[in-house]
């Protein structure tokens, strides 16, 4: 009786977490599907365009769409269809080396400062925390304005604020990990401390690190857009969304497209990279399995 009542009680429960799982598996493939769209037009984008991102024509400067241009043309007769596409492989691209350089530089360091401990956790964690007093666009501008106005100080810039964020979770993760009974066994049995990180310890980072990157990528792409919007990354005519904001601003009035557009690809790559790393929370979630 008492096993009959208890079943008929989780069962309310069992349903509630299917749905909700079923709504985050939604999400996630609904994420999968705009990325995937867009990183498709970022690679085979410059065979499709019509025309050249560069080319300043002002005799067609603030048209309408046509067929020869999409989208119209910004105040310098460029297309902004074309500088669009090229401009997300640039934001894609900047982004695909900020999240690879933040995952090497802050995977290792906070992997060794959780396992080994002593005086280099407490140097990397005084460092760590910090870096994280202020928020991070904050540190974004100030390397980025002390570096100067340029895409590889742009990148320098996010991956110094970035790698803190990595470098925290991977030592929480190792401290709770190397307390455990198979790295005990590991150490009994007499593996290396090399060995132990990169057999035993550095698998069990692979589903936080995951998550955490899909759900950065999107910031990752705000921080972009936001300092070059500010002047500090991508320099005129380098068609970049952040940048193409800014040009557009002086005739928002006039013609708000040239800001829209870009503003409108800036927004669905974020939303396609949060649902996209949600639902990868909520699928390597043990606990929610």
């Amino acid at each position: 009786m008492n096993g009959k009542l208890t079943a008929e009680l989780s069962l309310p429960l069992r349903r509630s977490h299917a749905g909700r799982q079923m709504l985050h598996n939604r999400a996630m493939m609904l994420g999968m599907s705009l990325l995937g769209i867009i990183v498709l037009l970022a690679l085979f984008g410059p065979i499709i365009v019509p025309n050249d991102p560069l080319t300043v024509q002002m005799g067609d400067r603030l048209l309408s769409p046509s067929w020869q241009y999409p989208l119209g043309t910004d105040h310098l007769g460029r297309c902004i269809f074309t500088r669009l596409v090229i401009g997300a492989q640039l934001t894609l691209g900047i982004s695909a080396i900020v999240i690879v350089t933040v995952i090497v530089l802050g995977v290792p360091l906070g992997l060794i400062s959780g396992y080994i401990g002593g005086r280099f956790d407490s140097i990397i964690m005084r460092l760590v925390d910090g870096m994280g007093a202020l928020p991070e666009f904050i540190f974004a501008i100030a390397f980025a304005g002390f570096l100067g106005p340029s895409l590889p100080n742009l990148i320098f810039a996010i991956v110094l604020v970035k790698w803190i964020g990595y470098a925290r979770v991977v030592r929480s993760v190792a401290l709770s990990e190397r307390e455990k009974e198979y790295v005990l066994a590991a150490k009994v049995a007499g593996c290396s401390t090399w060995t132990i990180l990169r057999r035993h310890l550095l698998p069990q980072m692979i589903s936080p690190v995951v998550v955490l990157a899909a759900l950065d990528i999107g910031k990752i792409i705000m921080i972009i857009s936001m300092l070059s919007y500010l002047g500090l990354g991508a320099q005129p005519p380098t068609p970049e969304w952040g940048a193409m904001l800014n040009d557009g601003r002086p005739y928002f009035q006039s013609a708000p497209q040239l800001m829209i557009y870009p503003g409108l690809a800036i927004m669905a790559i974020v939303i396609a990279c949060n649902l996209l790393g949600e639902g990868l929370r909520e699928a390597l979630d043990v606990r929610s399995r």
